[in-house]
This record gives structure tokens, C-alpha cells and sequence, in this order.
């Protein structure tokens, strides 16, 4: 038989690799529905046309057709490659029945066809929160979205993520005061700065904007500039180039930075290479990374958007930020930063005595399912120590037997054996379901 070769970009996680993504997955739902936000669903497919108007990675969208196509319709549909344009498209179709300022969060895959490599997939989670409004979006969103995410993944006991932000205006400003008109293309070549190098970008900024030396220096000298205070805007200022775009930009990443460390402290610092490659991002940007683990690039990204969704004379301003969920977990259980306490959910074996003694065990079982105990009978009759093993290797904390004495439950880890009742029995909290742990390759601090 012809081996099967795994498809690279598609990951596929082992039983115990899926319980720790539903325990993030799980983690960051509860964590967006406590601050307000109501989750949705978009469908998985767009209009190929909607998808290449929104950014350079339109061009590594998935096309769908059907091997028997008979209209038209087929031939011009793709698989999203992020969830905030089906979000646009979504919040048009439904605008008439949306409460405004409307909260949302979506985790879902998308596909995007780029090449796969550590922590990058063609197939992969993303989670997404988003407040969007009507006509206005009042700043402070800018400042409460970012900080959602630091404490969503705050929670998975994972290293500390830092957020890197910036301001669309002040690299807007800053590029037209310094005479680069190009200002889309400059930042999709700014943001490449961290992948290729200041070389390669001052080339960039020479064969694609047109920029003399000197621009592309100046440039470069603004994606230097950081800082987790106010003081980076002195930075800015301190290059000699003023207009009021750049003005407006500076004053609000200022607000973004002394808001954000000041509810969450240490949370936030400005770093003006951040760029975002995507068109429609117009005020702050945000991308992010985990501590100890730079090489994996931005975990977390998204930004303040004023014309992605319009209708007539209609607009729908938003800010939204979105974890790569995929991209963590691929770290997170490659090097075994979280881990499962058991390998299933099962709670309790039931032994089975002989196989005449099988309906006894289900009956027992289905006692212990209808409280809510992950409950499993053993696939065989063979030797107790056989049933018990069975029970170990798979993590199961209790072996449930029946007894000349009665029903009786087996904690394996210590060997205690007790009188126990089906109607009654109860595990210990900690045991009901199963628990993720930090690992040994986690590297947090305790």
C-alpha cells in the first residue's frame, strides 16, 4: 500500500494536543465574553473580487471551483484569508439589526496559501475581537481592545505577550512631510523591515517609492524609535519634521501608550516600524510577541480601520485585534509548554469482571454520565492488572470494579480503594475534567 505522506501546511493535532487547543480556544472565549463581547460565525467563503481589494495578502487567497462548474458564480468565490473582511461584509448584510457600538469576537479557521514554516500554516485558528461603530468610534476603543487581548492570553499560563504599537498617522505624516507620496507602498515595504533588513528596505524604498537616501534614512530612523512612555514622541519630534497628520498620530499614540500601562502596567510601548501590510488600517496598529520566543514574529496584530465596511454615506468604523491561534500552539506543543494531565477525558474506567457482567458495568456507567462524569468501560474482559494498565496509559485517574463486597472505586495513582455508590460517588474537582498544566519546556517564571 502507497505510504501517506502528511499535506504540509494543514497541522492535525494528537487526541492530547486537542485538549490543550480546546483549553485555549476555551480560555480566550471566556475571557472575550467577559468583556462584552457576542460571538459569531461567518461563512468560510467570499467573492474573490471583495477578497483582492484589501491588502497584498489577497494574493495568496485559496480560489474555489467545482470540477463540474455551471455558472459563473463558481468560479469567483475564495476561502477567507482573515476574518475581519468577511466581518465587514457581514456587518453591511447586517447593519439594520446590530446593536451599535457593536462587540464582537469570532474564532474560526482561515486559509491562506503562503509557505509553510515554523509557526505558519495554510490552514489555521485565528481569534478576533472587534468593536465596530456607526458613522464615529470613539479612541478610547484603541486603547481597550489591546488590552483584552493581554489579558485573554494572560490566562493560558503561557510566556508573557508584549504588545508593540503604533500609529498609521504618524508614519503618514511623517513620510509625507519628508516628500514620499507613496505612503500605502512605503508602509507594506517598512513593514518588512524585521525579515530583510535596513538594506534591503532602503533598496525597496529606492526602486519602489522613488526615495533619495536621505527619505529612506529618515525612514528608517522613525521605525528605531520606542519606548513604554511618552518620551518616544520627543524622538519623533526631535527628527524635525511637523504637519498635522503626524501631530494628530503622535497625540493619540501617546494616549494609547499612558492608558494602556496604566490600567495594565507593562502591558503596551510604542515601536514605530509596526506597519501592517493590510490596506485599511488607518489609526493605531498593534502586533506582538511571545517572551522568549521573537523568533516566532507576531502572535497577536490587528488595528484601527475607517473605511473598511461603507454603505452610500453610511461608514462603519471599527478596531479589532486578532491572535494567531494556530501559530502559538504550534510552539505551545511543540516544546510541551502546556500540557494535559491525561491524554483523554475520561475520568473513571468501569472494569468489566467477564463479558456476562458487561451490562452491568454500562449501567454503571451511564449512573456516572448522567452526573456528569467522563465515564469509559473497558474495551475487554482480560486480568484486572491488564484493565488497570489500560487505565494508566491513557492517564484515567480511577478504576471502577465491582466486588463480593460491592461497588468499589481504585484512585491507581495511590493505590486507595474504596466502598463507592454511582448515584453519589464524586471525584475530586480537579480530576472531573481534564487539566492543563505548564510543562517543562515552559520557561514561565513562578
Amino acid at each position: 500500500m502507497r505510504k501517506i505522506l502528511p499535506l504540509s501546511g494543514f497541522p492535525e493535532w494528537l487526541p492530547a494536543q486537542r485538549i490543550v487547543e480546546q483549553h485555549v480556544l476555551d480560555t480566550l472565549r471566556a475571557t472575550f465574553e467577559v468583556y462584552g463581547f457576542s460571538p459569531i460565525e461567518t461563512r468560510a467563503v467570499e467573492p474573490v473580487e471583495r477578497l483582492l481589494s484589501k491588502g497584498e495578502t489577497s494574493k495568496e487567497i485559496y480560489l474555489l471551483s467545482r470540477l463540474q462548474a455551471q455558472g459563473k458564480e463558481d468560479a469567483e468565490l475564495g476561502l477567507h484569508f482573515d476574518l475581519t473582511v468577511p466581518l465587514a461584509r457581514y456587518v453591511l448584510e447586517n447593519s439594520g439589526k446590530l446593536d451599535f457600538p457593536f462587540r464582537r469576537y469570532q474564532i474560526q479557521k482561515v486559509w491562506r496559501g503562503e509557505r509553510p514554516q515554523d509557526g505558519r500554516f495554510r490552514e489555521f485558528i485565528q481569534a478576533d475581537v472587534d468593536v465596530v461603530g456607526q458613522d464615529t468610534l470613539a479612541f478610547h476603543h484603541e486603547i481597550e481592545l489591546p488590552l483584552v487581548m493581554v489579558d485573554a492570553l494572560a490566562k493560558l499560563d503561557i510566556p508573557p505577550v508584549h504588545i508593540l504599537a503604533s500609529n498609521r498617522k504618524v508614519a503618514q505624516g511623517f513620510y509625507e512631510a519628508i516628500g514620499l507620496e507613496n505612503v500605502e507602498e512605503t508602509l507594506r515595504i517598512l513593514d518588512k523591515l524585521d525579515k530583510v533588513g535596513p538594506q534591503a528596505v532602503t533598496e525597496m524604498l529606492a526602486e519602489n517609492v522613488g526615495a533619495t537616501p536621505d527619505q529612506a534614512k529618515l525612514a528608517l530612523e522613525l521605525a528605531q524609535i520606542s519606548g513604554a512612555d511618552a518620551r518616544f514622541a520627543d524622538q519623533v519630534l526631535a527628527l524635525g519634521y511637523r504637519n498635522d497628520l503626524l501631530d494628530e498620530g503622535l497625540e493619540e499614540l501617546v494616549q494609547l501608550v499612558t492608558g494602556a500601562n496604566e490600567l495594565i502596567p507593562g502591558s503596551l510601548r510604542a515601536d514605530l516600524k509596526i506597519a501592517r501590510g493590510l490596506d485599511y488600517y488607518t489609526g493605531s496598529v498593534y502586533e506582538s510577541v511571545l517572551e522568549g520566543h521573537e523568533d516566532l514574529g507576531s502572535v497577536c496584530s490587528g488595528g484601527r480601520y475607517d473605511s473598511l465596511a461603507a454603505d452610500g454615506n453610511r461608514k462603519f468604523p471599527g478596531v479589532g485585534l486578532s491572535i494567531g491561534v494556530s501559530r502559538i500552539l504550534a510552539r505551545v506543543l511543540g516544546q510541551e509548554i502546556l500540557v494535559p494531565v491525561r491524554k483523554v477525558p475520561t475520568c473513571v474506567l468501569i472494569a468489566v469482571n467477564d463479558e456476562s457482567e458487561r451490562r452491568h458495568a454500562e449501567l454503571t456507567a451511564q449512573q456516572l454520565r448522567r452526573r456528569g462524569i467522563a465515564t469509559e468501560i473497558s474495551p475487554n474482559s482480560a486480568k484486572f492488572g491488564k484493565q488497570i494498565r489500560y487505565a494508566d496509559r491513557r492517564g484515567i485517574p480511577y478504576v471502577w470494579f465491582t466486588t463480593e463486597d460491592g461497588e468499589q472505586v481504585k484512585d491507581i495513582r495511590s493505590g486507595e480503594q474504596i466502598a463507592a455508590d454511582p448515584m453519589t460517588w464524586q471525584p475530586p474537582a480537579a480530576d472531573l475534567s481534564v487539566q492543563v498544566e505548564s510543562g517543562l519546556g515552559s520557561g514561565i517564571r513562578s
